[in-house]
């Protein structure tokens, strides 16, 4: 059994952590300037790949925000709740933001924190993404997240999404269940149900995007912020972001730390998922991999496809900064 970590534990190994290497760079630079706001709100959601945000909490601490709050918001995974100041900061997928971006949301793209996520499982008889033609595929639930990446797989093989596969979304149709029960082909696969549907040999990984390619070279899971928010509190931005940053690096580095902490907050229910969607998840990419590519890649794909009106350019014009990212990829460096 895992051994239970107090917060006061928890901040002990986060100041250990700069000597070891575990969390880089000071908490605080006094070139940042006074904190604006002493407030930032994130999203709440029982979500484990996003671990980064919640471990981030104490590491907002340190960089002087004294009131943290996580706020279970409408219409997780999508960039509404940023966009309608219900928060200020989320991480979300690319295709969910450039649909936002496309829609003129208040939204504005920071940094790409990490890769993969989603697995896509296929019964015994499919054996590519070109054998899902006429097949019904199951999401959990509907919306630019779960429909914008298998539409992506499936026109990135020349197959029209929009008719040549059965999308199965409604909640009360349960489609989990109906690809473990063998009654639609495919199913879209998301922590910890990748691991679940693993563990229990039930079909076969189709497509991982942690590790298949040309997916695993691009973010999963970006930081986008309130663009007012960010507008009006630029330093605020800056060490939201740094403390993000640095909590991947603690989720890269000691997963089993990570999972035990967000599960004693209660934003996840079971350790073992926790911690293997932690250990199985590239956290360590921010500084290798380009956000600006990742935006450019998904935003042509759902362009070509018809997702999104926008051209690349105007959604990395309209809907990103990236001069946080760039000082911080100066002053954290490895």
């Amino acid at each position: 059994m895992p051994v239970t970590q107090t917060r006061r534990q928890f901040l002990t190994t986060l100041s250990l952590a700069g000597a070891a290497g575990l969390v880089r760079g000071p908490p605080l630079r006094a070139a940042d300037g006074v904190l604006e706001t002493t407030t930032v709100r994130l999203m709440k959601q029982p979500v484990i790949c996003i671990a980064p945000q919640y471990v981030a909490e104490e590491l907002l601490r340190a960089e002087g925000f004294t009131d943290i709050r996580y706020i279970e918001a409408s219409q997780p995974g999508t960039s509404e709740a940023v966009a309608r100041d219900e928060i200020d900061f989320d991480l979300a997928t690319p295709w969910a933001l450039a649909t936002g971006i496309d829609a003129g949301q208040s939204i504005t793209l920071l940094a790409g924190v990490h890769v993969g996520c989603y697995e896509l499982f296929g019964s015994k008889d499919l054996h590519g993404i070109a054998d899902l033609k006429g097949k019904s595929v199951g999401v959990q639930a509907a919306g630019p997240t779960r429909i914008g990446l298998p539409s992506l797989l499936a026109a990135h093989v020349g197959l029209d999404p929009a008719k040549d596969i059965h999308w199965v979304t409604d909640p009360s149709a349960k489609p989990l269940e109906l690809f473990e029960k063998g009654k639609i082909e495919a199913f879209l696969a998301f922590p910890p149900e990748p691991q679940h549907l693993r563990s229990r040999h039930i079909g076969h990984v189709m497509v991982n995007t942690a590790v298949d390619n040309p997916w695993s070279q691009y973010f999963c899971c970006m930081l986008i912020g309130n663009r007012d928010y960010i507008r009006k509190y630029p330093i605020a931005t800056k060490r939201v972001l740094r403390a993000i940053l640095k909590a991947a690096d603690l989720c890269a580095t000691d997963p089993p730390r990570v999972a035990q902490q967000i599960v004693d907050s209660g934003f996840v229910p079971r350790y073992d998922d926790a911690l293997q969607t932690i250990s199985e998840l590239p956290y360590d990419k921010w500084r290798e991999y380009d956000a600006e590519d990742t935006m450019r890649f998904y935003a042509l794909r759902m362009h070509e496809a018809g997702l999104i009106k926008s051209s690349p350019q105007k959604i990395i014009a309209e809907g990103t900064d990236w001069r946080f990212l760039n000082e911080l990829k100066r002053e954290l460096k490895a």
